[in-house]
């Protein structure tokens, strides 16, 4: 399921990124890899702040529709 229907609070784990391979590398850049542990921190105005690898990442609704967990 994409991230976005994740709750604030809920962990899970990375399990595929989906997009086009520009935008696949741009997320593993961020630390956004198959994997990697992810908690949603807050969602609001249609962006989400997510805390990945001990850091908190703020990406759009559209980006983390390419993010499966």
């Amino acid at each position: 399921m994409p991230l976005t229907l994740l709750k604030p609070g809920d962990s899970s784990v990375i399990t595929r990124i989906g997009g086009n391979p520009q935008t696949r590398k741009f997320l593993e850049g961020l630390g956004f890899v198959v994997g990697a542990p992810i908690t949603v921190v807050s969602s609001a105005g249609g962006n989400i702040i997510c805390s990945i690898k001990d850091t908190r990442v703020a990406i759009s609704e559209q980006m983390a529709r390419k993010i499966y967990v």
